[in-house]
């Protein structure tokens, strides 16, 4: 079983800010199941509560800040993507000082502290989100390229080029199945040492040092411009030196560091959306600006396509008739409720139940205004997936499908004599052990008139 999960025991820490430069402090907090991730603002006379959400985002200068009104919530990106890292769904964060400890400029110490804290199950299963098609964002301007692709695992592809020397073609990759805290959390921010007076000119970075960024060097610095950094960063002009492109000879944890950063900030970034989501992302040169835009994109988009239901060709050729689904079935009049198969994948089935004033429980389900019960609209959307899961069992006559659990179901409209059900399922994760999870909707027409996620066991006969 796929629980969601939150936090053992409290995890606090305190540091400076990376933008305002003031002793900041952030405390995670255990939330219960499908709460998210929620921040709340506690150093006010009123505490403010702001969601995770791409929807609360109002600046990306260099760190992605959430705002409700006028409080805000600055540099969320780093901790975000440790709880995605470390596959923690509910938690809430309390903070005082209006922005996120920078650090060590990663999210290394985020991930130790959640390793450290402890992980726990909650009570209800975690649910996914499939990628269903091709979504983009470009940005030419800045040379950012983003896709997202179907596919059945969470993975990320981030390339970066940003034309320099000291920092050429890096590529860093992500799934599901890799050690984050290992391999993407120790990972810190970067800057190119021309950019460092201009963020200073825009009231930016003013908690930043060579303590929690890469410094890379992309020119040569005259006596003058050490002087100055020294004064930036309060250091000793003699202590100020440039080895390999990277200002005061700090090392890199990978040659490709800073490629795995901007992949840390795009998981932070993209969790944000509030979907658990399974699809191939391909990202070149991110940012939070551009990493942001599409996040929205995508949560339009699929919101966009949950409320389009797809046409179907209720006419050709079926991929099993009744006589098909007989094979696979144990089920029989009067409760074999779906007449044929219009389509099938390896995740997803479509079936076709028509209704007809003849059906037996017409006879006393409101004779004198005949609608179909709802829990037989969910029976013949099981049965349908039953069809899902059975027709690649070599025997499937020995084998039965039993209900565990029915979540979120809504009746949207009546569904009366003379309807034709369109039936949607689609698998939400893949089966384990013989149990399955789906989302399905039932439609007439382009009306949604039922929808619930189900879960169910595959069980051989006894």
């Amino acid at each position: 079983m796929d629980y969601q999960t939150t936090i053992k025991k409290e995890i606090k820490k305190t540091g400076k800010g990376l933008h305002t430069g003031k002793t900041v402090t952030a405390t995670i907090k255990p939330n219960d199941a499908c709460n998210g991730i929620i921040f709340k603002r506690i150093d006010l006379d009123q505490p403010v509560t702001i969601p995770a959400s791409v929807d609360y985002v109002c600046d990306t200068s260099r760190s992605t800040t959430l705002g409700k009104g006028v409080v805000k919530i600055a540099t969320v990106e780093h901790l975000l993507s440790a709880l995605k890292g470390m596959k923690v769904d509910n938690a809430i964060i309390e903070v005082e000082g209006g922005e996120i400890p920078i650090l060590d400029g990663s999210a290394k110490i985020w991930a130790d502290e959640i390793k450290k804290a402890g992980i726990v199950e909650l009570p209800k299963e975690r649910t996914y989100t499939f990628i269903p098609e091709n979504i983009g964002y470009n940005n030419t301007e800045e040379g950012v390229e983003m896709i997202v692709v179907p596919s059945n695992d969470f993975k990320v592809t981030v390339v970066i080029d940003y034309k320099t020397q000291v920092l050429g073609e890096q590529i860093a990759q992500y799934t599901e199945h890799s050690d984050y805290a290992a391999e993407i959390a120790p990972c810190r921010t970067f800057v190119f040492i021309d950019e460092l007076e201009f963020l200073l000119a825009n009231n930016l970075i003013k908690g930043g040092d060579m303590d929690n960024a890469l410094v890379f060097v992309n020119k040569q610095l005259s006596t003058e411009q050490l002087q100055h950094l020294a004064e930036l960063f309060n250091k000793d002009i003699n202590k100020i030196q440039v080895k390999q492109g990277i200002l005061n000879n700090v090392k890199k944890h990978f040659d490709n560091e800073p490629a795995r950063h901007k992949l840390l900030d795009f998981l932070g970034d993209v969790s944000l959306i509030g979907h658990n989501l399974k699809g191939h992302f391909m990202i070149k040169c991110p940012g939070h600006t551009s990493n942001v835009a599409f996040a929205k994109a995508i949560k339009k988009h699929l919101e966009k396509l949950a409320k389009t239901p797809k046409q179907y060709d209720l006419n050709k050729e079926p991929v099993y008739d009744i006589l098909g689904i007989k094979k696979l079935l144990p089920h029989r009049y009067p409760f074999l409720l779906i007449d044929k198969i219009i389509e099938i994948g390896d995740d997803y089935v479509v079936g076709v139940k028509n209704v007809t004033t003849n059906e037996p429980f017409f006879q006393g389900h409101f004779p004198n205004q005949p609608v179909m019960p709802g829990v037989l609209q969910i029976e013949a959307m099981a049965q349908v997936g039953g069809v899902l899961v059975l027709k690649g069992v070599p025997d499937p006559e020995n084998y039965s499908t039993f209900f565990l659990t029915i979540d979120n179901v809504k009746f949207r409209k009546l569904v009366v004599p003379g309807d034709t059900l369109v039936l949607e399922l689609k698998l939400t994760e893949p089966m384990r052990r013989g149990i399955i999870k789906m989302q399905g909707k039932a439609y007439v027409g382009q009306t949604l008139v039922c929808e619930a996620l189900l879960m169910a066991q595959v069980s051989k006969r006894q």
